[in-house]
């Protein structure tokens, strides 16, 4: 298959050909938590895109190193351990292994490394002093600060010159600085907080140095990804820009992806105003691969609305999906004809799921494809029942839905457990088992009232039953 993947590099403003700096290799950094507080539905759309980025460059036979850092000392974890009285590294600690735990059950792969700012600060010591060396930075009292100045691309990812942003970004007023826009490389400490040795005296480092000292040790001065949502282009990816570009003198990334942002019911999820859904609180009411399929039925770079209805939809779409694999397996075997319609299709889904992929990966697109091979195979059944073509067209489905991280359940765990578990907790699944059994025994008996009865109770409680000639089966009803 073709590996000409485009992709919209946000440096540039178009998309581009994906071209590796060395053979078969793609480096992939992506701007992981600030661990002061549970991950939410930001956090891991970012998470599941790179994660499928990350699956599909893969499968088309690259070799992918893939980092995704943790951001365990910061502004946000002090002011959270002063409020709670709680150790920063201990608030850090929690949350990250909350995070970690957050995206497993998601299905999200862990990736090839996971560094911790407070596991490099003599990396990150050493790369400030290069910058100083190059004339960069300049150190005031027990800071050092970079000089935007003396960096004449500052601002090409943002496309805004020192001069707008003076005019309108806020500008943090601090004495010490030469120029309001300069910001911290290294920071110094204050009574209470987290701090170490360096040649400026105890301090810590300034956010952003941390994941230039990060990406390079991993990847290398140049490699070809660097993702983040759309939120971190200004400031902290253009001051990235600036400050590794500024210690090596080479280009730092060929291509910069930004995810587009959640939004909660037409508004932009934000902690101000308190409309921010917890990974946690997300997948106690819907599936993993109901929030998996949400997040990539959007192209990544735009926003993504977030509702209940919108996220029941994506659950009930999901559960089309794992009928039809059912039906399959249920079907008996022994037709070795073949539908060639269906064989048409699959070819024709086939080319339609790797050209939406590999362009710029856009996987709601290939999810449209996917739902047509579907609606196809029904139609196949229906009119062929089992036939070798359904065969193929399963594989096929399993394979390429692996790389998007959905359908890789077995079909009765997700429409039983799974859903039983998500949709009502006001019946337990060996409640479910007696009931129906009870029916069994009902029917056997010709006592159709009160096999009809407990028909209408469990549809009360959103269970469909099905008669089938090997016995009877149930759904979630949507």
């Amino acid at each position: 298959m073709s590996k000409q993947i485009k992709l919209f590099n946000s440096l540039t403003h178009r998309k581009e050909e994906l071209i590796p700096i060395e053979n078969e290799k793609i480096g992939i950094y992506v701007c992981g938590p600030t661990v002061y507080d549970s991950a939410h539905l930001g956090h891991a759309r970012a998470a599941v895109m790179f994660d499928v980025i990350v699956r599909f460059l893969a499968k088309v036979g690259y070799k992918v190193t893939y980092v995704r850092n943790f951001t365990d000392v910061d502004d946000k974890i002090i002011t959270r351990s002063i409020e709670t009285g709680v150790p920063a590294e201990e608030i850090a600690r929690k949350y990250t292994n909350e995070y970690k735990e957050d995206m497993a059950a998601l299905g999200v792969h862990p990736p090839t490394h996971e560094p911790k700012v407070t596991e490099h600060i003599p990396d990150i010591i050493e790369l400030i002093k290069k910058i100083i060396e190059r004339g960069y930075a300049y150190q005031s009292s027990n800071n050092v600060f970079f000089s935007i100045k003396k960096f004449q691309d500052y601002g090409k990812l943002s496309k805004r010159s020192p001069e707008d942003l003076l005019e309108g970004v806020r500008i943090d007023v601090n004495e010490q600085k030469e120029d309001p826009l300069d910001f911290a490389l290294w920071k110094g400490s204050k009574p209470g907080e987290p701090s170490w040795d360096s040649p400026w005296g105890k301090g810590r480092p300034g956010w952003h140095v941390e994941c230039s000292t990060m990406s390079m040790k991993y990847l290398g001065d140049s490699f070809e990804i660097h993702g983040g949502g759309r939120d971190l282009i200004f400031p902290h990816h253009e001051n990235e820009i600036a400050q590794s570009e500024a210690s090596t003198g080479v280009p730092f990334v060929k291509y910069w992806l930004h995810n587009g942002l959640i939004h909660i019911n037409r508004e932009k999820m934000s902690k101000s105003t308190g409309n921010i859904i917890n990974v946690g609180d997300a997948l106690n009411r819907w599936s993993k691969e109901a929030i998996r399929l949400f997040f990539l039925s959007h192209q990544y770079q735009n926003p993504a609305d977030f509702s209940e209805q919108i996220m029941d939809d994506s659950e009930a779409a999901l559960e089309r999906l794992y009928i039809t694999l059912k039906r399959v397996r249920e079907l008996k075997g022994g037709n070795e004809k073949e539908d060639r319609d269906l064989a048409d299709r699959i070819g024709t889904f086939k080319e339609r799921w790797f050209e939406a992929m590999t362009d710029d990966f856009n996987t709601a697109e290939a999810i449209g494809s996917l739902f047509d091979l579907v609606k196809a195979m029904n139609r196949s059944i229906d009119s062929h029942g089992w036939t070798k073509t359904i065969e193929i067209s399963l594989n096929e489905i399993k394979e390429l839905g692996s790389v998007l991280g959905i359908i890789e359940l077995d079909p009765d765990d997700y429409l039983k457990t799974e859903k039983l578990s998500k949709k009502t907790s006001e019946i337990t699944e060996d409640e479910l088992n007696r009931l129906i059994e009870e029916r069994d025994k009902a029917r056997e008996g010709k006592n159709w009232e009160k096999a009809d009865q407990i028909r209408s109770y469990l549809i009360s409680k959103s269970i469909i039953l099905e008669d089938k000639p090997t016995g009877t089966i149930w759904r979630i009803k949507n």
